[in-house]
């Protein structure tokens, strides 16, 4: 809390990072991937927006290593939704590239890799509030794959976040909605940091120049694991409305992450051709098929 009464700085986050990869659990898988994860602290309790433009995206060609956690702040984690899915949380570290080779996607629950998190877990649920925690978490994949997109609902945070991947040599993109939330928002435009070469350009989207209508934060509330569970496959069964529109955004964005955007071209162009290729994803069904292959491919490997 002291930390981030005082504002951290880009050596800090890094350094802290740094050690929490240092002391995790090690997993083998090519890190020629993306992670697409959002921090949790925006309190606005959507549906799990990254966890479905993770799994669009994998379904569009990209090969996706996300690594997220149970619920701090918000009522349900992507951990808790995958497991609502039927996905299995705790699968050996070695099985994790033959689910790489089979389905393109894999999921690092983040307790069975830093054992550490356990002793700050209680305590991140009795605050309530974003910590520091929310930020080194999306800097703390120990797959360490090539490729992010990171959704902050801090502004100054976003722009630090992409300090340290730029410093870290990364490529892809940290994104902060105009409305507080930890995506790439529909609500309003959002502000992003590209990154690529160890250099961070700092840019604007708005969905609506990408064809995509305005929302309303309430449009896109979730609930329990149950329930966010079944607006996911509610969405990639052909659901249209403003979650499809929000999720499409954050998987285009996650595709583009995983090819490495171009810091000198404009970010709406770039994000065209990648919103239909997301949307794409969904309308052929392969974002559904995917989801059910992926949930069977761990179940199998874990001896379910």
């Amino acid at each position: 809390m002291a930390l981030r009464a005082k504002g951290e700085t880009v050596e800090e986050v890094a350094a802290l990072s740094d050690v929490m990869l240092q002391f995790a659990r090690p997993v083998h898988v090519d890190t020629r991937a993306v992670d697409v994860v959002g921090s949790g602290g925006d309190r606005a309790n959507t549906v799990n927006i990254s966890t479905m433009a993770a799994i669009v995206a994998a379904a569009a060609g990209a090969k996706v290593i996300k690594h997220g956690n149970r619920a701090a702040s918000s009522m349900c984690g992507t951990a808790d939704c995958l497991e609502a899915l039927g996905l299995a949380l705790d699968l050996a570290p070695e099985k994790q590239q033959q689910v790489m080779d089979e389905e393109g996607i894999v999921f690092l629950f983040a307790p069975l890799y830093h054992g550490s998190l356990k002793y700050a877990a209680s305590s991140r649920r009795e605050l309530g509030i974003s910590t520091i925690f929310n930020y080194l978490g999306p800097l703390s994949n120990p797959a360490r794959p090539q490729a992010q997109a990171i959704g902050i609902a801090n502004e100054t945070m976003a722009g630090l976040l992409a300090g340290v991947l730029a410093q870290r040599g990364n490529q892809g993109m940290v994104f902060y909605g105009g409305d507080g939330l930890d995506e790439l928002t529909t609500t309003t435009a959002s502000k992003l940091w590209l990154v690529r070469d160890q250099r961070v350009v700092p840019t604007r989207l708005d969905p609506l120049d990408l064809g995509i209508p305005r929302a309303v934060t309430s449009d896109l509330v979730g609930g329990r694991p149950d329930v966010n569970a079944a607006i996911v496959r509610e969405t990639f069964a052909g659901k249209t409305g403003p979650v499809r529109d929000i999720v499409t955004l954050n998987a285009a964005a996650t595709i583009l992450a995983y090819d490495g955007p171009d810091l000198d071209a404009d970010i709406t162009e770039q994000l065209a051709a990648y919103v239909e290729r997301a949307r794409g994803a969904i309308d052929s069904g392969r974002a559904l098929a995917r989801l059910d292959s992926w949930v069977a491919t761990t179940r199998r490997l874990a001896g379910r």
